[in-house]
């Protein structure tokens, strides 16, 4: 097979092997946050940062819930590292953000966060800072999970059918996971632009 044929190969795999009971979960969560006027941060680093943004984008317009990424403001973030180091950068916003039990931490990652191998330290401090306060984890994550497959309370994991592809394919399909939760009918409230042009 030529390479293109193997990465959507790889693909239709991932989709057959998807947790769907996590799935539902984990929008089961989002509606019960939303049901408390509840806040969703969503936190991602790298390519998971921008989607953490597109992704906050939809559950505020699409969703109706009032949800945000740390990442969208780099002035902050940026001050934060310099300042105060990488490893704090979630969790001091999380803080400033008065993050509580009504609210939901949504953790887009391609391995969740690893403390002893140093990998996204600031999404394990993040998390532990949540854990803290009794707010609600879900996350969509590769590899083993990680840090939030460990404590979140929903977690779908992109499974790794190859791991050559284990980055683009778990960045890929969080798209494919939160596009779902929200054009779920226990989720959706606003009709997306295309589908209500006739």
């Amino acid at each position: 097979m030529t390479f293109t044929e193997t990465y959507l190969s790889e693909s239709k795999q991932v989709i057959d092997q998807l947790d769907v009971s996590m799935i539902d979960k984990a929008v089961g969560l989002i509606v019960t946050t939303r049901k408390n006027r509840g806040r969703l941060f969503i936190l991602g680093v790298g390519g998971s940062a921008a989607n953490a943004s597109h992704a906050v984008n939809d559950f505020r317009k699409i969703v109706g819930i009032e949800a945000y990424a740390p990442t969208d403001n780099v002035s902050e973030l940026t001050a934060r590292t310099n300042d105060e180091g990488w490893s704090t950068v979630f969790s001091e916003w999380l803080a400033v953000s008065h993050l509580c039990d009504n609210d939901l931490v949504f953790v887009l990652s391609v391995g969740g966060g690893n403390l002893e191998k140093n990998v996204s330290p600031n999404l394990v401090a993040a998390l532990q800072y949540a854990k803290e306060v009794g707010a609600r984890i879900i996350g969509i994550v590769s590899r083993d999970g990680g840090y939030t497959a460990q404590v979140a309370d929903a977690c779908v994991l992109i499974p790794v059918v190859n791991a050559d592809m284990t980055t683009p394919h778990a960045e890929a399909f969080q798209g494919i996971v939160w596009h779902l939760m929200v054009s779920h009918p226990l989720l959706k409230k606003a009709q997306t632009k295309w589908e209500s042009v006739r």
